[in-house]
């Protein structure tokens, strides 16, 4: 029989406790801030920004939206970076994704102080998770593993299977995995005999963005399944890469889309905006 992994309800726990570390802040005269850039009119950007302005006013993080057309030039952009890495008021920076074509995202990515990169984006941050030191954590990877570690799912000798080879999730996730000693592969478009491959993970996660490219035959019994995709169905209706029912019966742990991987990477972002605000004013614990 497998369990459902809630991600809604653990990230308004961890959300319940941010608030608490952001009274304290706010006690001490130091308001948490985030400021987010929005480039362009990409309908989904506005969605998840608006989440994010939500989860701020949860949890007591001060947010300022700054918006900017689908033609503005790199140039401008950078200059607007630069003037947030300057601004003492703003403990953390986010630039939401997708942006326009023509911009180079990267170069937005490296120019964010990697004290104020609360994404987890920063070559800096990068580097720093690769080698194992604290840093700041993308948010869906930190999200999946604090998730895992809610539930009391062993981690350590674990094969672990990922999905994707994505920036934002399959690479740091890999990393955060192989940082607590699981045996972690990565598939991919070119991979071969992906079934075979996945039907030996003990953790098998899928961060493709593709409606039910896991179906149970790819899956072992008591598996842990983590969903990441955000896809939507010819219904309109917003699933998973998990052909969820199916794969449900196999599965030990499972999480569900919606309510599962979204809420916790949410949450994760303002984890790492206290984090930073904490580190910029040279609060330990």
């Amino acid at each position: 029989m497998y369990q459902l992994i809630d991600g809604k309800e653990l990230s308004k726990r961890i959300k319940e406790e941010l608030k608490i570390e952001a009274d304290k802040l706010k006690e001490k005269g130091i308001i948490p801030k985030l400021a987010v850039i929005l480039v362009g009119d990409d309908s989904a950007s506005k969605v998840y920004v608006r989440n994010k302005s939500k989860a701020c006013n949860e949890v007591g993080v001060e947010f300022e939206e700054i918006l900017l057309n689908s033609n503005t030039s790199m140039e401008k952009l950078l200059s607007i970076i630069d003037e947030l890495n300057n601004r003492k008021d703003i403990n953390g920076i986010l630039l939401q994704s997708p942006i326009p074509k023509g911009l180079n995202i990267q170069e937005a990515f490296e120019r964010i102080k990697w004290e104020k990169d609360v994404d987890g984006f920063n070559p800096i941050n990068v580097g720093r998770l690769m080698i194992g030191q604290d840093t700041f954590i993308s948010c869906t990877p930190y999200g999946i593993i604090k998730m895992l570690e809610a539930c009391d799912i062993e981690i350590q000798g674990k094969n672990a299977v990922i999905i994707g080879r994505s920036n934002i999730v399959g690479k740091p996730l890999m990393q955060c995995l192989l940082n607590k000693n699981a045996t972690v592969t990565i598939c991919h478009s070119k991979t071969k005999n992906i079934k075979e491959i996945t039907r030996t993970a003990d953790i098998l996660i899928s961060a493709v963005g593709k409606i039910n490219i896991v179906t149970a035959d790819m899956v072992k019994d008591g598996a842990v399944v983590i969903d990441v995709g955000m896809n939507k169905n010819d219904k309109g209706k917003l699933v998973g890469d998990v052909d969820f029912e199916k794969v449900k019966e196999k599965a030990s742990y499972i999480t569900p889309v919606p309510g599962g991987v979204g809420p916790m990477t949410i949450a994760m972002l303002m984890n790492n905006v206290i984090k930073a605000t904490k580190l910029q004013n040279n609060i330990i614990n």
